[in-house]
């Protein structure tokens, strides 16, 4: 019974420290379904092809920048530059 609780209190532990990823991850799928979302929405509306094609593609291209500055932090890579010495003699 000790270890089933030592267990959730770890589980629980693990939840804490990454609430925020959990969060930036629901954000992440909620935009990336906008674009659905907006043209079932508008087909409901009784809106034409054209208009619910324009507006789902607009709201795509908005999500995706958005998804594109939440992961930008993940595409970052750090480049060392070392200062090459010169090896073997110098004339």
């Amino acid at each position: 019974m000790v270890v089933i609780f030592s267990w959730i209190k770890n589980e629980l532990a693990y939840l804490k420290d990454s609430f925020f990823e959990i969060i930036k991850g629901i954000i992440i799928v909620f935009l990336a379904s906008a674009g659905l979302g907006c043209a079932l929405l508008l087909r409901y509306l009784g809106f034409d092809g054209t208009t619910i094609t324009f507006f789902g593609v607009i709201t795509e291209i908005i999500s995706l920048l958005l998804v594109y500055f939440l992961l930008r932090g993940y595409l970052k890579t750090e480049e060392k530059t070392e200062i090459s010495k010169p090896k073997g003699k110098k004339f």
